[in-house]
């Protein structure tokens, strides 16, 4: 059993892995990129700004020197917005160390360069072993114990094995896949859907076409995994469906509050404004997704939509009208 874990990131998904990990005993240090939040957390023993109303672990530290936080640890889990990702890697990369096992709690893709988070941490330092921990885990909930399940997915089984074992609580239940190109790409993915969804809800257009919406995503979603390696059965699965449905239909999910406000009227940089740090992935996943998907000549309807009008200016209405009026099919094409 891991004896000692480093969480890179103060954000809430790095502090509900800490409140994880150490429900097991598990000695658990925090790094943070900010000197003020960390010196909050240490004051007040509480993520007050990302995870509020949640007490830390006793023996929790919370420290902005990376080289202390690592130093011996067994499990080094990454927990970076993903924006952020390659460049909080490239700043610390000389405290971390390749012998840990590496679980990434990621999720979206870069822009740059549309690499998933395990290729950027590989890109960085060189190869890892890494899981991908990803599924219907809103925060919030999973810290004040109401029961959750995800997956941990890894090329090696070993490390899929070593964060399930590490990561599972009797209310935190973890599976295992070696499907990490679909447990990433389903964790990115249906983040863009969901802002959709939040669309739907912010015109108010009822539960037909916000359930329309979201089978017609997956679809989407699936059709750019297949093309990109992944195994198709992974977006019926708790990475896939599972995410989606939590995330579209939650008043906790940050991209269905964005999707939300807009629908009603706001411009994005109102609501980004609203936001301040905290981060909503699918702003920034919906560029990227339309770039792979013209790569790969996938074609993404809604997705596209959603970038038309998170990005040009489109009314949601009329990509409401666009996508209503696409020429008839079947459902299968």
């Amino acid at each position: 059993m891991t004896k000692h874990a480093a969480i890179i990131g103060d954000g809430a998904m790095g502090t509900l892995s800490a409140i994880l990990l150490a429900s097991h005993g598990v000695k658990v240090r925090l790094w943070s990129a900010f000197e003020d939040n960390a010196a909050d957390m240490r004051r007040d023993r509480e993520n007050k700004r990302f995870l509020p109303g949640f007490p830390l672990p006793d023996g929790l530290t919370v420290s902005t020197d990376a080289a202390e936080v690592t130093a011996g640890a067994c499990l080094l889990v990454i927990a970076v917005p993903s924006r952020h990702l390659r460049g909080v890697l490239e700043r610390i990369k000389d405290a971390l160390p390749a012998a840990p096992a590496y679980v990434s709690v990621v999720k979206g893709i870069e822009t740059r360069t549309l690499l998933r988070p395990s290729e950027v941490v590989a890109d960085v330092l060189g190869p890892r072993n890494l899981a991908a921990l990803s599924g219907p885990c809103l925060s919030r909930e999973v810290a004040a114990g109401l029961p959750a399940t995800v997956v941990a997915a890894s090329r090696d089984a070993a490390t899929a094995a070593l964060a399930q074992q590490a990561f599972t609580t009797p209310a935190f239940r973890v599976y295992t896949s070696q499907d990490v190109i679909g447990t990433e790409l389903g964790g990115a993915l249906k983040n863009v859907i969901a802002i959709a969804a939040g669309i739907c809800d912010g015109l108010a257009l009822g539960s037909n076409a916000k359930a329309a919406l979201v089978t017609r995503g997956l679809v989407e979603m699936t059709r750019l995994g297949v093309a990109l390696g992944a195994q198709r059965e992974t977006f019926t699965g708790l990475a896939g469906l599972g995410d989606l449905v939590t995330t579209c239909a939650s008043g906790l999910s940050r991209n269905h509050n964005v999707g939300e406000e807009i629908g009603q009227g706001k411009s994005l940089q109102d609501v980004l404004d609203d936001m301040g740090r905290v981060e909503a992935e699918g702003i920034e996943t919906t560029r990227s997704v339309v770039a792979l998907a013209e790569r790969l000549g996938v074609e993404m309807p809604i997705t596209q939509e959603v970038y038309a009008v998170l990005f040009l200016g489109k009314p949601a209405p009329d990509a409401l009208s666009d996508l209503m009026s696409r020429r008839p099919k079947a459902e299968k094409e």
